[in-house]
């Protein structure tokens, strides 16, 4: 007998569930397969949510969850701290760093915060365990699936090795870099791969973090020339990750504890937790879907993690495919609003790759200088020299609300000329954002006595469109999509039915 369901998600890490959770929002069910039975708590991978991540997850009534399962609380340090080692010499710092410090700012909903992956995932699963609308199975996978006109049929096997199928309208691979979705539409990956090898290694050491001389900081850069890194605490105990650069697995591997040691710049005692070592990839699927297979995530797209945007590009895409899947099957868009997914997220990933790209040319290998280990004279003759650098080659890399919170979709067919970006924030009083205002479905914002009101809220109806009309004096009228961008504003040409009509993706 065959299971069938609106939409099959494969793959139940952050993205995958992501997903479940935004078509969820919309009112449809789901379910995910996830081949992991427990979260992968020792191998954190991404440590930075971004500011614009926290505001999709204040969106679904999770952002207080979520900074409530973070070790380190948002206050606590917005610094990256520059030295030859953890205890060694400071050569500079940069302040600001991943928007950690947007608390209360006009800018952001929210500010980033910083929090393993698993922690994050864990927040994500706890939620859908509580939701009637999506099914977690975990310990199942997807091995292969056929499309036909009507639907997808995903074969599966489950936790006890049987083959099972399900049917679904729409199937999202969600499943990773080698995922198996993606070589099921014909997908494949173009790019590169970066061949210097990284070594990650997640540790204990107790009371370490009180010798530190340099106060908290979210990355430890160490710009020594034979042990190059980067550290960094997982929480305010005494675990702690490092990554070392240019360190192949083979030396990793041999004396673990002799990296921790290198970076630290002291023989410590330390536990060793976990090693991973990995090599940065920056591809990017040459499509992200077939009729009814849509590939978010890992699957669609690779970057190095230089800059912190690797899950948070996952999220985005997850709440822009969601919507739109939910509204097709809700019946208020056709199913040519779906390619749209694809116009609108590959851009914003292969932007997102170029930029990581740029972060990891230089990194504490091509920072170092062997001066700095040297002579009290030595260190002071080239410290200046150093941290010119540092700021130069990698400022970008910490201030990148630019890419963050201003990506745009301008240039999509399902927005006018001018509009395509999130809608600017600012706060309406303590702790109440504008975006709280907003509707699961389309907003109209603008002045209460705006004679375009009436005629948007009537050809809503005719189309079935769900809209929400928010009156605030001092705004342009402004249709906002369920994922906060513009669509719209009455600077723009258009009757209400043609930009309801375009930005729920009938052809024009």
């Amino acid at each position: 007998m065959t299971e069938a369901i609106p939409v099959l998600v494969a793959g139940g890490g952050p993205v995958g569930l992501a997903v479940a959770l935004e078509i969820a929002h919309q009112g449809i069910r789901s379910v995910v397969i996830e081949p992991r039975e427990e979260v992968s708590w020792l191998r954190p991978r991404a440590k930075t949510t971004s500011a614009r991540t926290m505001e999709l997850f204040r969106r679904w009534g999770l952002a207080e969850q979520v900074r409530a399962r973070a070790a380190l609380p948002v206050g606590w340090s917005d610094r990256a701290v520059f030295t030859t080692g953890l205890l060694g010499r400071e050569i500079t710092h940069i302040d600001h760093c991943f928007g950690l410090d947007l608390t209360g700012d006009h800018r952001a909903a929210e500010p980033g915060q910083q929090i393993p992956q698993p922690a994050v995932e864990q927040v994500l699963r706890d939620t859908i365990s509580g939701s009637p609308l999506v099914t977690l199975r975990t310990g199942w996978r997807v091995v292969d699936l056929t499309e036909d006109e009507h639907g997808v049929t995903a074969a599966v096997i489950d936790p006890h090795g049987q083959a099972q199928r399900i049917r679904a309208e729409f199937l999202v691979g969600a499943d990773g870099a080698t995922s198996t979705v993606r070589a099921a539409i014909g997908a494949r990956y173009e790019g590169s791969a970066d061949e210097r090898p990284n070594y990650n290694i997640v540790f204990r050491s107790p009371g370490l973090a009180d010798r530190v001389p340099h106060g908290p900081a979210v990355h430890y850069w160490v710009l020594h020339p034979t042990h190059p890194g980067m550290l960094g605490r997982l929480d305010l105990a005494d675990t702690w990750w490092c990554i070392a650069q240019n360190l192949p697995q083979q030396a990793g591997d041999a004396d673990p504890l002799g990296v921790v040691r290198g970076l630290v710049g002291a023989d410590i005692p330390a536990e060793i937790l976990a090693t991973d070592p990995w090599k940065a990839k920056l591809l990017l699927a040459d499509r992200y879907h077939s009729d009814r297979v849509f590939l978010a995530g890992d699957a669609a797209h690779l970057n190095p993690p230089w800059g912190g945007h690797g899950f948070n590009t996952g999220i985005g895409d997850a709440v822009n495919l969601g919507w739109k899947l939910a509204a097709v099957l809700r019946g208020w868009a056709p199913r040519s609003l779906l390619p749209s997914y694809q116009d609108e997220r590959r851009p914003i990933a292969a932007r997102t790759i170029a930029e990581a790209a740029r972060n990891m040319s230089i990194l504490a290998p091509e920072l170092s200088d062997a001066r700095l280990t040297g002579t009290d004279a030595e260190f002071a003759a080239v410290r200046a020299r150093v941290a010119e650098a540092v700021h130069r080659d990698k400022s970008g890399e910490f201030h990148s609300l630019d890419l963050v919170l201003d990506y745009t979709y301008q240039g999509s067919p399902l927005v006018g000329a001018r509009s395509g970006a999130r809608l600017p924030h600012h706060w309406l009083g303590p702790g109440e954002s504008l975006y709280d205002l907003l509707g699961p479905g389309f907003t109209l914002l603008g002045p209460a006595q705006h004679p375009l009101i009436g005629p948007f809220t009537d050809a809503a109806a005719e189309h079935r469109i769900p809209l929400h009309v928010v009156a605030r004096s001092g705004h342009r009228l402004t249709l906002i999509r369920p994922d906060q961008h513009v669509a719209w504003t009455d600077t723009e040409p258009g009757t209400p039915r043609e930009v309801l009509r375009r930005a729920t993706g009938y052809p024009r």
